[in-house]
């Protein structure tokens, strides 16, 4: 089968995250059958795949990687082909985020006249949290550098990202009917909004991003809100920068609860640390010599959003994101080009190997 009917049929199947055990085992027996690969699956439910080298004596290994859970609506998925674009029909996203990248893996393999040996690895739970990551069972691996097909273009180079601070806060009032003693009450919504408007938000400086996400609170209209719950967030590309805002987070909350005779519980979790990968590294060499094979000037980047590859840095493999092509993800006009999913494959494939000659 060519690279666009496979990736016809992975959007088929549903994966939405949480829900990948199907999708997970077709692509184990299709890594089976198709590349002759050991698959095997780790406590966590990712899959793992192990391919021995191909016309090389090159030891070390190399990792490939995707997520295979996609965002809501994903059930019921319906490509449809037109012309040179691949669409969903209109009423659920496509899956090419990271469907596209998967297939890009697969057919890369496929095609390369030599590679070193190869540790491919789909996780799951990646758009909740990167969850699969960060349960990746690293102990099964012996790669120390890897590629990440989960970017947008194909020029691309992702060689780092920043510290994400998750701010969870839970403020507590005093109940009181609204109409008859409303003095008697302390309104939990409105400590958390005198706080609101004091936190920065947005852009805070070229690095750094910080955002109020959700607010829940109250019960019933005629009555002074007892309790509220807040979702905040912050990231820096500069770890001591989001350490600094996600404490002055943690203050406002605190000082504003205090101020109306309310109180508040902050919880502050680092989801990922800051990484960044030199541009001389194995790595970035290797990513730029596939780019540029393919006609592109290679570029390298920083941006503020996780992917596995921030957690794969953290566990001691140097990774960087290379892009798959899709475009508008978490949308229900996601698409992708057929020649750039092509691409993707193409940019795989030279990948592996010059990775022979690393």
């Amino acid at each position: 089968m060519g690279i666009v009917e496979d990736f016809c049929e992975m959007v088929r199947i549903p994966s939405e995250s949480g829900n990948e055990a199907e999708f997970l085992g077709w692509l184990r027996e299709r890594f089976q059958e198709r590349t002759g690969a050991n698959c095997r699956f780790d406590n966590y439910g990712n899959l793992i795949c192990k391919l021995p080298g191909k016309g090389t004596r090159k030891a070390e290994a190399i990792l490939l990687c995707a997520h295979a859970d996609t965002v809501r609506p994903g059930t019921g998925v319906e490509p449809v082909v037109e012309g040179d674009v691949i669409r969903s029909r209109g009423d659920t996203i496509l899956g090419a985020d990271d469907k596209a990248g998967i297939a890009a893996i697969l057919h890369g393999i496929l095609g390369a006249r030599h590679h070193p040996p190869l540790e491919v690895v789909i996780t799951r739970e990646e758009e909740v949290g990167l969850l699969g990551a960060k349960n990746l069972d690293v102990s099964l691996l012996e790669s120390r550098i890897g590629f990440v097909l989960d970017g947008e273009a194909l020029d691309e180079i992702i060689i780092g990202g920043p510290s994400h601070f998750l701010i969870d806060v839970e403020i507590t009032g005093r109940s009181a009917h609204a109409g008859m003693e409303p003095e008697k009450g302390i309104s939990a919504i409105t400590a958390a909004a005198r706080a609101i408007v004091r936190l920065p938000q947005g852009r805070l400086d070229h690095a750094t991003t910080a955002n109020v996400g959700t607010i829940q609170g109250g019960s019933v209209r005629n009555a002074v809100p007892e309790r509220v719950r807040i979702q905040a967030e912050c990231r820096s590309l500069e770890h001591p920068r989001a350490v600094e805002v996600a404490e002055l987070y943690q203050r406002i909350f605190r000082e504003e609860a205090e101020a109306m005779g309310a109180a508040a519980e902050v919880k502050v979790e680092l989801a990922y640390r800051a990484s960044r990968v030199p541009e001389d590294s194995p790595a970035v060499r290797l990513a730029a010599a596939a780019i540029a094979s393919l006609g592109l000037d290679p570029k390298p980047r920083l941006i503020c959003g996780g992917t596995d590859a921030s957690i794969l840095n953290q566990k001691g493999i140097t990774a960087v994101v290379l892009g798959m092509g899709a475009r508008e993800a978490h949308t229900a006009r996601e698409h992708i080009r057929i020649r750039d999913l092509e691409a993707a494959a193409s940019l795989v494939r030279a990948l592996l190997e010059n990775a022979t000659s690393l």
